[in-house]
């Protein structure tokens, strides 16, 4: 993390020309980044299941730039080794961390609260780095077809939640 505590180490960051996604959305984005995001994943190789699984925890990631982080964000999709990784970065006020610490499944009637947890719980990776300056969330899934959750990725470092 640097010091303004928004930025991840860079483990295997692309250049915008190099990403195979790299798009800054707004709210009404949300969906056709989606559908960019859905094609640009199953060309990289992510089917079935874990195709469903990488972009929902996207969709949820940029859900939350939206909701709490300042109404638009930033998404950057790369591939690197069997992985595929994705970083989702806002401008807002950052993540408590009490809210950070908490690993546990957010309540059934809880009307919010889900968006990170479900990120995490839908990837084999899962870092968040926040700060006054916004927040960076970096998850990654394997493309190699092993569908072990919670696999370190490729290029990710360790699962932080």
């Amino acid at each position: 993390m640097t010091d303004d505590g928004h930025h991840l180490p860079d483990a295997v960051v692309p250049t915008t020309e190099s990403a195979l996604l790299a798009e800054t959305f707004s709210r009404g984005q949300v969906t056709d980044l989606r559908h960019a995001l859905t094609a640009c994943a199953e060309a990289a190789g992510l089917r079935d299941q874990r195709l469903d699984d990488f972009v929902l925890a996207v969709n949820e990631l940029i859900t939350n730039a939206v909701r709490h982080g300042g109404g638009a964000g930033e998404l950057r999709l790369w591939r690197a080794g069997h992985a595929l990784v994705c970083e989702v970065s806002d401008g807002g006020g950052g993540i408590g961390p009490d809210q950070l610490a908490n690993h546990e499944r957010p309540a059934p009637d809880t009307a919010g609260g889900w968006g990170l947890w479900l990120a995490g719980q839908l990837s084999d990776s899962m870092k968040v780095a926040t700060g006054p300056a916004g927040t960076t969330v970096r998850i990654s899934t394997t493309i190699d077809g092993n569908n072990s959750r919670r696999a370190e990725a490729a290029g990710t470092g360790e699962r932080v939640e």
